[in-house]
């Protein structure tokens, strides 16, 4: 068969269809767009439920700040007091959304506990999204002692006005709200992020 200019077009578009696509709900697209919308932007947070399993946040002042914005991924470094080790990864995939959990030094190398986190199991809301955790983190968790978290659940809320960190597993319901209406001073960059 003589492969001629308009076959060669019709091959390449027929490769381009069978390329996956990000298959994000119509949910999903509106929650990553109100994130999104605060691009460039960082607010303060309270702890508002917790236990003594989250007394590292205690006294410290929470901030997140929308730092990276694309059409497919958010970076929102989610600071405490001086530790700048913490971003959220918000990525749209082929399967939903997905959560990440960067963890760095103050030298910038990764946390041997770094990258966990989960995909979204459901449409959600334009609202609400939870990410049960994934195989990899329950590896990751297992492979470094920590057993505990094998069951995690991440849930984020973003309403007018409020944005919602929700960690939940048996005896451990861990939130932060944090104030959208009040922008306040930008934090220095997360470690290992330029």
């Amino acid at each position: 068969m003589k492969i001629t200019k308009y076959s060669q077009i019709g091959l390449l578009t027929a490769a381009t269809f069978a390329l996956p696509a990000t298959a994000v709900t119509t949910e999903q697209t509106t929650f990553f767009d109100s994130i999104a919308a605060h691009c460039g932007k960082a607010f303060e947070g309270t702890v508002t439920a917790g236990n003594s399993a989250d007394s590292a946040f205690s006294g410290k002042k929470l901030i997140m700040h929308v730092r990276e914005c694309s059409d497919t991924v958010l970076k929102v470094p989610f600071h405490v007091g001086d530790d700048h080790s913490r971003t959220w990864v918000i990525t749209k995939t082929q399967y939903g959304l997905h959560l990440a959990h960067d963890h760095r030094h103050q030298d910038g190398s990764e946390d041997k506990v770094t990258m966990y986190g989960g995909m979204t199991a459901s449409m959600g809301s334009t609202t609400e999204q939870s990410f049960p955790v994934d195989a990899y983190s329950i590896n990751n968790f297992r492979d470094n002692g920590l057993d505990v978290s094998i069951t995690n659940v991440w849930h984020m809320y973003s309403h007018p006005g409020e944005f919602t960190y929700r960690l939940t597993r048996e005896n451990r319901d861990f939130r932060v709200d944090f104030d959208l209406t009040k922008p306040v001073a930008l934090p220095p960059a997360p470690w290992g992020h330029k």
